[in-house]
């Protein structure tokens, strides 16, 4: 998320200031579960459930499926399997590669509807207020798909 307060923001690839926040979205309901604290970063995945209150059990993560994070063991099964020397897949590997796909774009679909507000686009206020107005725009988002 771009944000002008610089004391949890750190330069990106464009020349903004941004800041990771983490959020526990339901892959199933597409609710948002839990807003995390923000944390100085310009990448995609910050290490850990930093500042969320709820965390996920054994099953429940899902990650950024692009790379393994450090320190976050038994994250291996949420990878999709490719093959290493060309060989097609067996049918269980490509089952869970769709099942992989299905969930991952719900989570994304969940994070651009979020994004799609306009507070999210250039955070101007201060740093410390950024994870109560994540939750309230969680909040709405909530309420509006739930009808």
């Amino acid at each position: 998320m771009p944000t002008r307060d610089r004391t949890v923001a750190e330069r990106s690839k464009n020349y903004r200031y941004s800041t990771n926040l983490r959020v526990a979205i339901d892959a199933n309901t597409r609710l948002v579960v839990a807003v995390g604290d923000p944390q100085q970063g310009n990448r995609n995945d910050s290490p850990g459930l930093s500042g969320v209150r709820h965390r996920p059990g054994p099953g429940e993560a899902g990650g950024d499926g692009r790379r393994r994070l450090p320190g976050q063991p038994g994250r291996d099964h949420l990878l999709p399997q490719a093959p290493r020397d060309g060989t097609p897949l067996p049918g269980w590997q490509e089952d869970l590669n769709a099942v992989h796909r299905s969930v991952r774009a719900r989570i994304e679909h969940t994070l651009a509807r979020m994004k799609c507000w306009k507070i999210p686009r250039d955070y101007r206020r201060r740093a410390h207020t950024l994870r109560d107005t994540a939750a309230g725009i969680a909040f709405l988002y909530d309420l509006a798909l739930a009808g």
